[in-house]
């Protein structure tokens, strides 16, 4: 990519489309194209392909997603739906409008329910995924496939990179659709806010006017000024990568990185193309809620309820491949959630 290379970043305004292109531009690529939901249906094919078409970009990082947590098992339908026909129409519409390359990111839901953890590349297909992520590992199967499919029959540049629990600036904290990490840190916001009485700031965040109301929503989440709930037992582990480190693997592996450099020559055939892209350090969910209230400073006590959503998979990526390109993340979990409680409280 050159600095006035046309870049398009679809999902700009999502957690990692907001991190490309912050550190595209903090870089001092220019060329930007950027579009709202509004001005731009990934869903439409016929809006997608005439896009492209008009625009012809140039680099491609497939942003848009509508992603997956414990939370929201309930959208798998819109899971499939929606990640399979705007990946489909923007891969496809690459490959026409000649895309010189483009990244996608697939995510750790696609691998086997019972893979070993550290997860490796060639696990993938090689068990049953977990049921309830299985609509949303499954489109992301199909993105990857469809990428490498491309890639092997017309030649194409198309990248995949499989991450873990993405969290940073841009994040959904809404509760009923939120990813743990998000979910932890507004829960302890709240319950600090509760504990010092802060109803005028409660009320801003909540926007419940209404008292009653108020302590209807905070009891429905198990937030009180003594204690907080924590959804399932709290011993799954997960892997989580800031979105500023994901942005910096993104660029590294669209500068530096081709298709034809993660397959071995001379194989019968060509598969497991993707690249995991992780820190290499899981931590227990119990671990992360202890984190979570030692930065926030709430001294309450974590109630964990195992009758909740409480995932059978522990989830960390072996990142030896992406390691050997020449990439290692560089932000820790604790610097990474005072980065993100620090805009969050900003955004209040």
């Amino acid at each position: 990519m050159q600095k006035n290379s046309k870049i398009f970043v679809a999902g700009h305004k999502g957690t990692a489309g907001t991190a490309l292109v912050e550190n595209l531009q903090a870089r001092g690529f220019t060329n930007l194209v950027l579009k709202s939901h509004g001005e731009l249906d990934l869903s439409s094919q016929v809006a997608v392909r005439k896009f492209f078409m008009q625009e012809k970009p140039e680099f491609v990082f497939m942003a848009a997603v509508l992603p997956c947590g414990a939370a929201n098992v309930a959208q798998r339908a819109d899971f499939i739906y929606e990640n399979t026909m705007m990946q489909n129409n923007v891969i496809h519409s690459s490959f026409l409008s000649g895309v010189k390359k483009l990244v996608f990111y697939g995510s750790g839901y696609m691998y086997p329910e019972k893979a070993l953890n550290p997860l490796k590349e060639e696990y993938l297909f090689q068990g049953e995924l977990e049921y309830g992520a299985a609509s949303f590992g499954t489109a992301k199967l199909s993105g990857i496939l469809m990428c490498e499919a491309y890639n092997i029959q017309y030649g194409t540049n198309f990248l995949c990179l499989a991450i873990n629990n993405l969290y940073g600036t841009r994040a959904n904290f809404d509760f009923a659709k939120a990813r743990v990490l998000p979910a932890l840190l507004r829960k302890f916001h709240l319950a600090k806010l509760l504990r010092d009485k802060d109803i005028d700031a409660l009320k801003q965040d909540t926007q419940l006017n209404d008292e009653s109301e108020l302590k209807a929503f905070l009891d429905r989440f198990g937030i009180s000024e003594k204690s907080v709930e924590i959804w399932g037992t709290g011993k799954v582990r997960r892997e989580f990568l800031h979105s500023d480190d994901l942005a910096d693997a993104s660029i590294f592996v669209m500068q530096n990185v081709n298709f034809s450099d993660l397959y071995k020559k001379g194989e019968k055939f060509i598969k497991n193309t993707h690249i995991n892209v992780g820190t290499g350090i899981d931590y227990t969910i119990a671990e992360v809620a202890l984190m979570v209230k030692e930065i926030i400073g709430f001294d309450g006590e974590l109630v964990f309820n195992a009758n909740k959503p409480d995932s059978s998979m522990d989830r960390l990526m072996d990142c030896s491949r992406i390691n050997a390109l020449g990439w290692k993340s560089k932000i820790s979990l604790e610097e990474g959630i005072k980065k993100m409680y620090e805009w969050y409280k900003n955004q209040n």
